[in-house]
């Protein structure tokens, strides 16, 4: 244990020292311009503590177009980030999110927020301490304001935390963005950020508080099955049923009219039982009297890949998953007009995430496709 504390101490020493030297070692910048509020973006404002690990956690969460760190809360013009860490104002380090509602709504997003802070210290945040570091959620309208009380009075139920969650509910003032070398710290000091958030103990408490519950802290935009390894042929057959096995591994084809998707009208996307690649939606399923899910058009064009299959004597053009490498079922071309094709697919082969699983699953982004 002692050992532990040494090497936590030494990280957090040289996070740090490296902070501080590229701190005197480059001019003071002038704050980072307020990105314009695009049309059909929703604007959001959250304080977590030190904003390099708020923007970086907000930057993966899939409906998310830009994350601002910069300062609110005070009343004082033109503050900077001396002015804030001093504890001289009561400015909290806050950033501004921009995020398309069509995509993730502001309840997704605010308790995706508190799962990645520590929404019961009133003291500060981690090893951040101070009223500049403490939590809030900052409201510009009352559907906010309910919205964000009503978030934490369902996270509190839980029983999760330890202690009831005391982020502040506040109603949004003047945003100050934090200086250029602020913005996007995570991607520009990538070493010296991974001491400090090693150092802080944020993650320790992410894993500790959330990981055991299914939480998954690394969701990105892109999705993880653009890095999927496909296991070995021994370890799918532990993984798969025999008859998800025979039809994604051996071409296999399961009985018409007898499998799990045919009926499903639930809104959501079909993704590969191996790899979990996006591969249909639900707003393109319909019903082709042939005993088998059809789609009317892949929901991600670059994830299927197309074959020619003569094992029947004949020549059909096979539907294959290109992370999973899964066969997936056939394409022809007596679908409904004006593109006039039928994927018929395999339910074994697919796995549906209903539409409100989607955020919590890294699917987000395809929401407003269903």
């Amino acid at each position: 244990m002692y050992k532990n504390i040494l090497v936590v101490a030494l990280l957090s020493i040289v996070a740090v020292g490296l902070y501080s030297f590229q701190i005197l070692n480059k001019e003071k910048d002038a704050p980072a311009p307020i990105q314009n509020e695009t049309a059909g973006l929703s604007v959001a404002y959250f304080a977590g503590g030190c904003f390099w690990s708020v923007e970086s956690a907000l930057e993966k969460l899939g409906g998310v177009t830009e994350v601002i760190s910069g300062y609110m809360g005070g009343e004082e013009e033109n503050v900077s980030y001396e002015d804030v860490t001093s504890g001289k104002t009561r400015h909290r380090e806050t950033v501004k999110v921009f995020y398309d509602p069509t995509i993730i709504s502001y309840d997704d997003l605010s308790e995706y927020f508190l799962k990645h802070i520590d929404p019961t210290d009133e003291g500060g945040s981690f090893y951040d301490r101070g009223y500049q570091y403490t939590s809030a959620i900052y409201y510009s309208t009352e559907t906010e304001k309910s919205s964000a009380l009503s978030v934490i009075s369902k996270l509190d139920q839980t029983k999760v935390l330890l202690k009831p969650i005391v982020t502040k509910i506040e109603l949004a003032k003047k945003f100050f963005p934090a200086e250029e070398y602020h913005q996007d710290y995570s991607e520009k000091n990538s070493i010296s950020y991974a001491i400090y958030r090693k150092a802080s103990g944020r993650d320790t408490f992410f894993k500790e508080t959330w990981e055991k519950f299914g939480e998954n802290d690394t969701t990105s935009k892109t999705g993880s099955w653009k890095t999927f390894a496909k296991p070995s042929d021994g370890e799918l057959k532990k993984i798969l049923t025999p008859l998800q096995y025979s039809v994604t591994q051996k071409e296999g084809t399961e009985t018409p009219y007898n499998n799990e998707y045919l009926n499903n009208k639930e809104q959501g996307i079909y993704v590969d039982i191996v790899s979990g690649e996006p591969l249909f939606s639900s707003k393109d399923k319909y019903d082709s009297e042939t005993g088998w899910p059809s789609f009317t058009k892949p929901l991600v064009r670059e994830n299927i890949i197309e074959k020619e299959d003569s094992l029947l004597g004949f020549s059909r053009t096979e539907i294959r998953s290109k992370y999973g490498d899964s066969h997936l079922g056939h394409v022809f071309d007596d679908g409904p007009k004006p593109a006039g094709l039928r994927y018929c697919m395999n339910s074994v082969a697919l796995r549906f995430v209903p539409k409100e699983n989607m955020i919590k699953e890294g699917y987000g982004e395809f929401i407003s496709l269903i």
